[in-house]
């Protein structure tokens, strides 16, 4: 039978609590509790950015591999939504099937097993999933914690999960003298058009399919980014192109979040979508980049910058971020368990 909008679902190992249920997914009418639990779940596990109704409402209106009335379950006690999970799925250019199970839930009812009994719910239900999916092939679980998320990395553990791979947290302070690195001979930085948006997007593509965990992206994923207000701030950008072939080489799509700004008081811009394409890269396209990127986050009054990285990037990206005055201060983990 087709599941119904807030039917009611009973989970095996559901704790003795009063007033809690578990159900479906609603709709719309479900955003506000869902955008209120992500935002104090992150912050509580040390993740910054803050989410509003209109970021939930867009990226559902995007949504490829998971539907949210089959693949979600939400948790309530007396009708306040405390948690939260759905399920959704990816192919790596590497074959695997990666399955995402997170588990988001406000601080004040961790510890009482209602993580647990959701998480066991949705592996479960990504199993179902999973069956559709080529029987040889390798499937895996998959689950992000925070610099902070102790609780729910031990709960993750205790369930067979163990960290795959570890993302540092950099940031640099633009009040101190900025890096100069001369642009490579033959590139040229312009300033970004309409007509560009495709070719940036397919660019980053295309640098990005050999790093770890990489899933090739299709036409919903794309109509999200245009229509991010945060990420997508095109006048920021620095998109480096080849002068004769007329082709782009590199790109970073720098970004300010103002209402995450605000929330920490504070004036950080971001140095994030950093990519080289394969011919251009050890030419120090990504150091000029990167440096004319602080001086516009600079300009438009940022205080400070951050990044993120892959601590086994394959290209030295960390190495790179250090010469250009980035400093880690914390990490966060991707935890993987394969299916079988």
């Amino acid at each position: 039978m087709f599941p119904q909008p807030g039917e009611i679902v009973t989970l095996p190992e559901s704790p003795n609590i009063p007033g809690l249920i578990f159900r479906r997914f609603r709709g719309e009418s479900d955003y506000p509790g869902i955008a209120a639990v992500d935002n104090t779940s992150r912050e509580v596990d040390g993740l910054e950015w803050v989410l509003t109704v209109d970021d939930i409402a867009r990226e559902y209106a995007h949504l490829v591999n998971g539907d949210p009335l089959r693949d979600m379950i939400i948790a309530e006690i007396n009708g306040e939504i405390i948690g939260f999970s759905r399920g959704e799925w990816l192919l790596e250019a590497s074959g695997l099937y990666r399955y995402l199970v997170p588990v988001l839930m406000s601080s004040v009812w961790r510890g009482r097993g209602i993580r647990r009994a959701m998480l066991r719910w949705m592996e479960a239900r990504m199993r179902q999933v999973a069956a559709k999916h080529p029987t040889e092939a390798r499937k895996e679980f998959s689950m992000w914690t925070g610099p902070t998320a102790d609780s729910l990395a031990a709960l993750l553990e205790g369930e067979g999960y163990r960290p795959a791979r570890y993302f540092n947290k950099m940031t640099r302070s633009l009040e101190e003298a900025l890096p100069d690195f001369p642009m490579p001979s033959g590139l040229e930085m312009r300033p970004v058009r309409p007509e560009h948006y495709r070719l940036i997007w397919d660019a980053a593509e295309e640098a990005f399919r050999d790093h770890w965990g990489y899933s090739p992206s299709n036409g919903e994923y794309y109509q999200e980014w245009l229509e991010d207000p945060v990420i997508f701030q095109p006048e920021l950008w620095q998109i480096a192109w080849n002068i004769e072939r007329n082709e782009i080489a590199g790109q970073v799509r720098t970004f300010i979040d103002e209402l995450e700004n605000e929330k920490h008081n504070r004036r950080r811009g971001y140095t994030e979508f950093i990519s080289v394409r394969r011919p251009y890269r050890r030419r120090g396209l990504a150091r000029a980049l990167i440096a004319e990127s602080l001086r516009v986050q600079r300009a438009h009054g940022m205080t400070e910058s951050a990044l993120t990285v892959d601590t086994e990037n394959l290209t030295g990206a960390t190495r790179i971020y250090e010469d250009c005055g980035f400093r880690t201060i914390n990490f966060s983990t991707s935890y993987r368990k394969p299916l079988d």
